[in-house]
């Protein structure tokens, strides 16, 4: 589902007061994992992950739980030169790359919004509120701290995931409509729903270059195997002009796709092979140099999903244990432990520190000490 977007002016105060550190998710082999556990009412718990097996979905009922809290830090900005990346802060710190998982994750995971079908596609509005998608409810959801969890849009079309494009309009994967949508206004449009005179698949997770391309990927979750009408399950691109290309076609299952801070990098999941692959991207948004980036081909519960990309460039990728720590190099720090298995997250809040994760039927954040792409500067 759903990357984080590249916001700019970001209003309301952040969600969560969290203390303590939470290294770990579900035991993914081969790394340093822990799970911590919060206590609460209404938005404080976090335990030993639950687990559930498969893709896109599950069963519950409709409702939500909500928490708030405050909390306070400094915008940060990314500056990478060469080798060294560095992260300023207003206070004119200076953040080094991450070495391990405490140098990223500053709090406990925290319940904020519950009762849900199967959440995805989670985004931040600028506005100062969450986006999420529960695709069986076909309801688009908005959370606020001190407000809790309203119907944004309902029906949805079974959006999964979520993006606002560089003019603020919010773009949603529907795999009820199988199309890419766009919101104008009161107005929601079709951006692309065929290609060369077939069907898309099902649409499943979007992100947007800085000159307007949009890359998505269409696996088949959202439709029956009779329903199929392309061969492959791609990754495309639609051009600032709106012209729609199919970059890759050998995927299993391409589910979640982020972009490098530089936009050189795309980062595409792929449930079915258990890997995150990555590109080269060149000016016209056409791909080169295919590689495994993240081998998730391990021991836990869950599979690569949805991913966020932080100031520094970290992967932060769903998979088996929870949310995986991944630097831009490749090398897994750890895993951050979710209650429920998790399907997506992003980055938001006032200064872009906090990892808000959706998990079946839960929405989950955890405040982290690199703020996600896009905040300051």
């Amino acid at each position: 589902m759903s990357p984080t977007r590249r916001p700019t002016a970001l209003l309301s105060a952040l969600l969560l007061v969290a203390a303590g550190a939470c290294a770990g998710d579900d035991g993914a082999s081969g790394s340093e994992t822990a799970s911590t556990t919060s206590t609460g009412t209404t938005g404080a718990t976090t335990s030993t992950t639950t687990t559930t097996t498969g893709e896109d979905t599950t069963t519950g009922t409709a409702g939500t739980s909500t928490s708030t809290g405050t909390t306070t830090g400094s915008t940060t900005a990314a500056e990478t030169t060469g080798d060294e990346t560095t992260t300023g802060t207003t206070t004119g710190g200076l953040l080094p790359p991450p070495r391990s998982i405490d140098d990223v994750v500053d709090g406990d995971v925290e319940l904020i919004s519950a009762g849900h079908m199967f959440t995805e596609g989670p985004v931040w509005d600028p506005q100062g509120a969450l986006l999420f998608s529960d695709i069986p409810a076909n309801t688009i959801h908005r959370w606020a701290m001190g407000e809790g969890t309203s119907v944004f849009r309902m029906p949805s079309d079974n959006s999964n995931g979520l993006y606002f494009d560089n003019e603020g309009r919010l773009l949603a994967c529907e795999h009820g409509a199988r199309r890419l949508s766009r919101t104008e206004g009161d107005q929601v449009v079709t951006v692309v729903d065929s290609y060369e005179g077939s069907k898309l698949n099902s649409p499943n997770d979007v992100v947007v270059r800085s000159d307007g391309s949009i890359f998505f990927t269409d696996p088949p979750y959202g439709i029956q195997p009779q329903d199929q009408e392309l061969a492959f399950q791609g990754v495309f691109l639609v051009d600032p002009q709106g012209a729609l290309t199919l970059l890759v076609d050998d995927f299993e299952r391409p589910n979640g796709i982020a972009l490098s801070p530089d936009e050189q990098t795309l980062y595409v999941s792929d449930t079915q092979a258990k890997h995150v692959r990555s590109f080269a991207v060149g000016a016209g948004g056409e791909l080169s140099g295919d590689a495994v980036f993240v081998d998730m081909d391990v021991p836990g519960d869950g599979n690569p999903d949805g991913m966020a990309i932080d100031a520094l460039g970290d992967l932060l990728a769903t998979g088996p244990g929870g949310v995986w720590v991944v630097t831009r190099e490749g090398e897994h720090l750890g895993t951050i432990a979710v209650p429920e298995i998790p399907a997506n997250c992003t980055f938001g809040g006032a200064d872009g520190k906090t990892l808000f994760i959706t998990a079946r039927t839960s929405v989950y954040a955890v405040k982290l000490k690199i703020a996600g792409l896009g905040w300051g500067g």
